[in-house]
């Protein structure tokens, strides 16, 4: 598949106050956040569920576990999905260090992405060298 040129994320991992409904959802009920993105992603909104049985699980089963595998995941698919850069090396830091940012700047790109129309959606347009054009699927399609 492919993506446009690599972007930055369009907040910071801290910058909580740029979306303070993202931030207050983010604060008072980070699990149903989490859920959200995770329905916005396409996948099953209770998948952020797991982040909060399995270290519960493994831990009675004698396995240590600190890495929440659906923020995780998530935070990948939606890195991946609308081109940003990064590393899953810093994609595991994020996630294992601050979970409720990890969730909130999630949150907060996946709003921009699906409704910024300077956000480009990586499905319909495809960019080509620098200099020439870019065309998009949707110019193309008849009324």
């Amino acid at each position: 598949r492919f993506h446009p040129l690599p972007s930055q994320w369009n907040s910071g991992l801290l910058n909580c106050c740029d979306d303070l409904s993202s931030c207050c959802y983010g604060f008072w009920c980070c699990p149903c956040l989490a859920c959200s993105v995770s329905g916005g992603l396409n996948e099953n909104h209770c998948l952020p569920l797991c982040d909060m049985c399995s270290p519960a699980v493994m831990s009675a089963i004698g396995i240590p576990l600190c890495v929440p595998p659906a923020g995780l995941g998530l935070r990948v698919a939606l890195r991946h999905k609308y081109g940003i850069k990064g590393s899953v090396c810093k994609d595991i830091a994020t996630s294992c260090i601050c979970v409720w940012c990890n969730w909130c700047q999630l949150h907060r790109e996946l709003k921009y992405q699906t409704n910024s129309p300077n956000a480009s959606n990586p499905e319909e347009t495809l960019t080509l060298a620098p200099g020439q054009m870019a065309l998009s699927l949707s110019t193309l399609r008849r009324p």
